[in-house]
């Protein structure tokens, strides 16, 4: 069952508010990209805090899984806004679906490949003749885009790309030599089942000159031309940001919040409270305007896939400063 969180229904309750006061305000959906976790704790915060609710807010927060495509639900008119990574929402723009970028909470890409030593990774030279697990859905992007740049093909000649589920078992059953991992999830994953960090050695593509931007919001180009729904994501960004600075400066309690918004009990404080640790340090030094340097630097990394880019021309109007210009003010 899919949990979601009413806001401004919710911060009513907490404050004494009526009901009524709380559907008086503007509705809107926000389709995460995965479950419930600390990825998403600034939304949840802002959901627990009241911050949505004291921009006149009430807020459905929807869950994501490995059968829902944030871009599929928001182009079945789903969602209003959602939360995607940028190669992914560049390549859909191209195809036809209109994203647009409003605004960017993350400032750096969490997106590595582990490995274990005894497989001879060393070095990304050490990829050839190797199989590596690739997370697919439209996260492949930045991979394929990594392994063009280091004229690897990705077709068995000089790597095996084996189709990774959300999770390290191709790693753990040495089917892979390397597995994609998030330093804030599948990382610790591996950890947690009992590999040591000494025999893993991890490659991140920040580090590699590969990385793209994550984790940003989206909606479509032609609802962002009413007024009103551009005030209502003025407001809705506004709030969001208050609420994943609150969640970085509040570890401990915004791994709470999300614990406590997850309907499947599937997740542990322990682990929430790790990830969101890691978290905040992909969220710093963002103030939720995107840095057109960075935008650039993805754009450029999604076209330089030789034969097969991610994106075959530099998109226009793919984002925008205008939420965030009124929002930040």
């Amino acid at each position: 069952m899919k949990k979601f969180v009413s806001a401004a229904l919710f911060a009513a309750t907490a404050t004494g508010a009526s009901v009524s006061a709380a559907f008086a305000a503007d509705d809107v959906t926000l389709q995460l990209k995965w479950v419930t976790q600390a990825q998403f704790a600034g939304y949840y915060v802002a959901a627990a805090k009241g911050f949505y609710e004291e921009e006149g807010l009430n807020v459905t927060i929807l869950p994501g899984g490995p059968d829902v495509a944030p871009t599929q639900v928001i182009a079945g008119g789903g969602a209003d806004v959602v939360i995607d990574w940028m190669p992914s929402a560049l390549a859909a723009r191209e195809k036809g679906l209109a994203l647009v970028n409003i605004a960017q909470p993350f400032k750096s890409s969490g997106m590595m490949l582990t490995c274990l030593k005894e497989s001879g990774v060393a070095s990304p030279a050490d990829f050839k003749g190797k199989t590596l697990g690739v997370w697919f859905g439209g996260n492949e992007y930045p991979f394929l885009n990594w392994m063009n740049k280091l004229g690897l093909k990705t077709d068995g000649t000089d790597v095996t790309v084996l189709k990774q589920g959300f999770n390290v078992d191709p790693l753990l059953q040495k089917q892979a030599a390397c597995v994609s991992t998030m330093t804030y999830n599948e990382y610790w994953q591996v950890i947690d089942a009992g590999v040591k960090a000494e025999d893993l050695i991890t490659f991140k593509y920040a580090d590699e000159g590969v990385q793209t931007l994550e984790d940003g919001l989206y909606v479509m180009e032609e609802k962002l031309a009413d007024p009103a729904f551009e005030d209502k994501m003025v407001r809705f960004v506004r709030a969001s940001m208050k609420g994943w600075k609150y969640a970085e400066a509040n570890v401990d309690e915004s791994a709470q919040i999300v614990i406590d918004n997850d309907a499947t009990g599937a997740q542990t404080i322990e682990h929430q409270t790790r990830m969101m640790g890691e978290i905040a340090k992909l969220t710093a030094g963002s103030n939720g305007a995107l840095d057109e340097a960075d935008y650039k630097a993805t754009v450029a990394a999604l076209m330089s896939g030789g034969s097969d880019p991610v994106i075959t021309a530099e998109p226009a109007g793919a984002w925008t400063a205008q939420v965030t210009d009124k929002a930040l003010q």
